[in-house]
């Protein structure tokens, strides 16, 4: 009896030494899988053991080195529900699989604004029942080292599950589900407050330089805390990779504003440390220029926050397959996180549909592209123009001139030929530059007939408040 009680104990141990065969946290039941390109399916597993996945009329195998395993499934088109299988010495099921379109939702605090917080939040959470549309949110956490693994599971969206994700994210995704007819999994993994240094991979700082002291100094202190470089993307995106998806959208720069001009090079540098780690080309990466916030000025001012919009409208101009949602309708003076986060959503959504899924559709408001000077005036021209230009609710607003003492003035602007501005001041003889929106807080109104706003911009390139940080 004592010698069988021994051989169990150390049948026992040895099945304990068997790890079992695990996928990655990102593999849970309810998962949406990325349809039309080649599906990786990775987790942990005892070394060289055998692990099979099966999938609908797939299946692949691979051996498991140095505790992990991955296998490429060939693309599949939308459809499901399916049942995952992940085999060897133990079994894996999961269940309710989907294969559609995939996006990351990432950034601050007003990508992680939950929709019940949204002005119109109650209404729509109450009518989120739609079992094609999952949702997954990474935990806040952070690492000076990359994690390969995240603790979520994904939900099937109801208004329990919707009501706490995402609101910009939730809107998008909804929008996306009705223009497309497919299934569309989001995989929220945003952090309030945080600078985009935190979200940037460390690959992506050696083509920045000039953090390299920073860099060093920060990872040798390894501070507590969110906003130190790369531990973010260490601990809630790289933990992602190489989980097929289509793109991201990202609602961030609150934090970078004081910062604007080096956001100039780091926000396009970040797009890309993500893009290089996905190894997926340049996938969509769609984003939110800064909402209106704070003082409205009578005056025109030099402002942070307009050098830091300016900035993310350079990166649509220097970085590929980059789309911009402008919101300078939507801010609110005396709120950072302003509540009316559907147009958010949906103008994202539109960006989508024209740079990822190819619709023939004007997906922006106007862009300023060049200027005319003639006398006392000043003519702007614009891409994005669509069916013509609307000075929406009245005369316009929000345009200033400055002459050669580079002092800017109020000025009045009126549309030409329905795609083109006129702005001239009374005291501004010889006009040099005009700005439009060149505020923390802009009051503006020139759209498309698209019904999307025109982004601020300025024409000149002075000297800048942040140029100094």
């Amino acid at each position: 009896m004592k010698g069988l009680i021994i051989l169990l104990a150390v049948a026992l141990a040895a099945s304990a030494a068997c790890a079992a065969v695990t996928p990655a946290g990102i593999f849970t039941d309810n998962a949406v899988l990325q349809r039309g390109m080649p599906i990786p399916v990775w987790g942990t597993a005892d070394d060289g053991e055998k692990v099979t996945v099966q999938i609908a009329d797939q299946t692949a195998s691979t051996t498991a080195k140095d505790g992990k395993w991955m296998v490429r499934l060939a693309p599949m088109q939308a459809g499901g529900p399916y049942k995952m299988t992940i085999s060897g010495s133990s079994t894996v099921e999961l269940a309710n699989i989907l294969v559609g379109e995939v996006w990351i939702c990432s950034g601050q605090s007003n990508m992680q604004f939950a929709l019940n917080r949204a002005s119109n939040g109650a209404e729509a959470a109450a009518a989120a029942n739609d079992r094609s549309l999952r949702l997954y949110t990474v935990p806040m956490k952070t690492s000076y080292e990359p994690l390969t693994d995240v603790a979520g599971k994904w939900d099937v969206c109801s208004p329990e599950v919707a009501a706490e994700f995402t609101a910009v994210g939730y809107f998008f995704g909804r929008d996306l589900r009705k223009a497309l007819g497919v299934p569309v999994g989001l995989i929220d993994s945003s952090w309030g407050g945080t600078f985009a240094e935190a979200w940037t991979s460390p690959e992506g700082f050696k083509a920045l330089p000039d953090y390299a002291s920073w860099i060093a100094e920060q990872n040798a202190a390894k501070a507590n805390g969110p906003n130190h470089p790369c531990v973010l993307f260490d601990a809630m995106i790289n933990p992602l990779v190489p989980y097929a998806m289509r793109g991201a959208i990202w609602y961030q720069g609150e934090a970078n504003a004081g910062k604007a001009l080096k956001y100039r090079t780091l926000f396009p540098n970040m797009i890309k440390s993500w893009r290089d780690a996905w190894g997926e080309g340049e996938f969509p990466f769609l984003f939110v220029q800064l909402a209106p916030f704070m003082e409205i000025k009578a005056e025109p001012q030099e402002s942070a926050w307009a050098e830091l919009r300016e900035a993310q409208l350079l990166t649509t101009k220097t970085c590929p397959n980059t789309g911009m949602a402008v919101i300078t309708d939507v801010g609110n003076p005396k709120d950072i996180h302003p509540k009316d986060k559907e147009p958010v959503g949906a103008r994202l959504a539109i960006a989508a549909r024209k740079l990822a899924y190819g619709e023939n559709i004007v997906f922006a408001g106007p862009v300023y592209k060049g200027m005319k000077v003639s006398g006392n005036s000043i003519t702007l021209y614009f891409a994005n123009v669509g069916g013509g230009l609307v000075a929406k609710g009245g005369d316009l607003t929000g345009f200033t001139i400055a002459g050669e003492d580079h002092k800017f003035v109020n000025a009045t602007a009126k549309i030409v030929s329905g795609n083109k501005v006129v702005v001239s001041s009374p005291v501004v003889a010889k006009p040099v530059a005009v700005r439009y929106g060149w505020a923390d807080c802009p009051v503006v109104n020139l759209w498309n007939k698209e019904d999307l706003p025109a982004s601020p911009f300025r024409t000149d390139d002075f000297p800048m408040v942040t140029a100094k940080n």
